[in-house]
Order: C-alpha cells, then structure tokens, then sequence
C-alpha cells in the first residue's frame, strides 16, 4: 500500500498520516481545508511528542478529492456530522481494490450490516437515507477503533497526549490479507496494533465508555475526574451503561466488565477533557448521533428500553440545540 489519503487531518487524522509518513515507506496525502489545508502545504505533516516534532512532507494536499486520484488506503478521519459529505466526495480516490479506513469515534455507518435481527434498513442516526453505504459498500471498508489522546493547537499540528493502539478488523468478523497488510503497515509507523477477529465488540466496547463521559462532560464542562466523583452522575453513567450492555448482548457484541470496573479505568485518565467537550469549547459541532442517538435506535430494533439513555440523549441534544452545536428538528425524536 503505497499510496495513501488522509480525510480530514485534524487531531487523529494529522496523529495517523504523520506517523505514517515518517516511515519514507508510502506517499501520504490529504485532503483537508481551510488553514489545516494551508499549514499542511507551507509545513507538510507536524507532530509533537513530548518535546519532539516529528515532520514529513505530505504527497499532495487538496480540498478536491479528484486531485489525488485512486488511492491503495484512505483513512477518514472527520467527526460524525462531517461524514455524509465526505461520502459525496470520496468516489475519485476509491479504486476496485481501495480499502477505507474510518477513524472515527461511535457506531459506524456499516455496523449492522450481515447482522440478523437489526433490519436491512441503514441506520438513521448515522447514515440517514444509506447516502453513506451507497458511497462507500461494505467490501472497501475495515473497521478501526483508536484508543489515543490528541489535540491540534493550531492548524496542521498535532500534539500527542496519550495512548497509541489502533484496533482494525474485517467489519464481518474473521482475519484477511488486507487487514494483516493495513495492520503491519499501521505497526511499522509506531502504533500498537490489533488484528481483530471481532471489530464489532471492540467498537461496542468503547462506545460503552464513551456514552456517558462525552455528553455529561459535554452538558456540565466538567473533566472525566469530577464526573466520576460525584456519586450521583457516577450512578447515572452506571445506570445508562448497563442499559448499552444489554444492547450490546442481544447484538453479539459482550461486555464482561461491569460499568464499576470501567469507572476504575477511566479515572486514572485524571482531569481529563473529552473530545465532545473539546468540540464544545471550540464551537464545533457534537459527534451525539454517533456516540447516543445509534445506542438508542440499535435499542429499539431489538426492543430493548433506554430510559436512562433516553435522558440524556434529550438533554445533551436540547444543550447542543441553544448553542448552535445541533441541527434543529421539526419534532423531537
């Protein structure tokens, strides 16, 4: 895989493409906009890791995706509300054999796919009308979870927090070729990857932790630290995540841990910011469908209550709404 593209070289994106264009061993390109597009043109691909800049020149930058042309990889790493677009974009860089890569937080557009018992109706809440499978069919994609911190000070930087596991498998389940060929690509860049049999569970299983933290940080401004230590929203995010649990069984998608043994997890993170509450600060638009509302309507396709996830996708929707971080609706759903 020599040719690469990454789709939206913000925080994960710019983490990802400069780690991979360090290697010398692929072209790495981008398509991005705005002064992220300038920065990548004048600076090429900027990381800091501790006190180090990590640099690369990146192969080509656009905000056209006819620009670059077929690409082997391309690696999306735009938040939720950004991705119907990319969807009407992405034809010019997808070849018969192109594997798409999406690096992003949630229910992925294609997780029910081949699923008995969900319907073969595309998921409202994160591709509304299938305009997103229709652009991107099940055979070009890999699944991906990411389990690292970053943050971008300024366009076309990146700087590197914490953590660098990447988790990729075939959406169906199983091991193939072009996943151990993406995995050793990603491992050779510097990350801790996992060829996974079970995509699916693994992505279940971060959204798990993700449902309560991003939106209650989101709606109180509060880091993960002070949400876990007050023992009534710690109760409630117990609560709602056991409510996921349920969801994620009926789905084949387990949990052994309980909501507590993730509670424990989570607080040696410290004071730490989610990416919605960052999103939030920054007047950026809130990944909610992704994280909440797909949890709750995957709940009523398999006729599972969410009365705890109800809430608070009610209020973490009202509060995004009045700041102009949500689309407004004609009735509430």
């Amino acid at each position: 895989m020599k040719n690469i593209c990454i789709i939206g070289a913000g925080s994960i994106g710019g983490f990802i493409g400069t780690r991979l264009a360090a290697t010398g061993q692929t072209a790495v390109s981008a398509i991005a906009r705005g002064a992220t597009l300038d920065a990548l043109r004048t600076h090429g691909w900027r990381l800091r890791q501790g006190d180090r800049l990590l640099q690369a020149p990146v192969a080509a930058a656009s905000a056209q995706a006819a620009d670059l042309g077929v690409q082997d990889l391309v690696i999306i790493a735009v938040k939720g509300p950004a991705l119907s677009q990319v969807a009407r974009d992405i034809a010019p860089l997808l070849g018969p054999d192109t594997v798409v890569l999406p690096a992003m937080n949630g229910v992925p557009w294609w997780f029910i796919e081949g699923r008995a018992g969900l319907g073969d109706a595309p998921l409202n809440s994160v591709d509304p009308g299938g305009l997103i499978r229709a652009a991107i069919p099940l055979r070009h994609v890999l699944g991906c979870v990411v389990h690292a911190s970053t943050a971008s000070p300024e366009p076309g930087l990146v700087q590197h927090r914490m953590g660098q596991g990447l988790i990729v498998g075939e959406p169906l389940g199983g091991h193939s070729d072009r996943c151990a060929k993406v995995a050793a690509l990603l491992a050779a860049a510097g990350f801790e990857v996992t060829d996974s049999a079970d995509v699916r569970a693994d992505i279940w299983y971060k959204l798990w932790g993700n449902l309560t933290m991003n939106p209650i940080s989101a709606l109180t401004g509060a880091t993960i630290d002070r949400v876990l230590a007050d023992p009534l929203t710690r109760q409630f995010c117990t609560d709602a995540m056991a409510e996921a649990a349920l969801i994620g069984e009926r789905i084949g998608c387990h949990i052994a841990q309980r909501p507590e043994d993730r509670h424990l997890v989570t607080a040696r993170l410290g004071a730490f910011k989610t990416s919605m509450l960052q999103d939030v600060e920054a007047g950026r638009p809130i990944e909610l469908d992704a994280i909440v509302t797909a949890v709750r309507e995957i709940g009523q396709r398999v006729g599972l209550p969410t009365p705890q996830i109800d809430v608070l996708l009610g209020l973490t929707r009202l509060f995004a709404r009045v700041h102009g971080l949500y689309p407004e609706a004609a009735a509430p759903t």
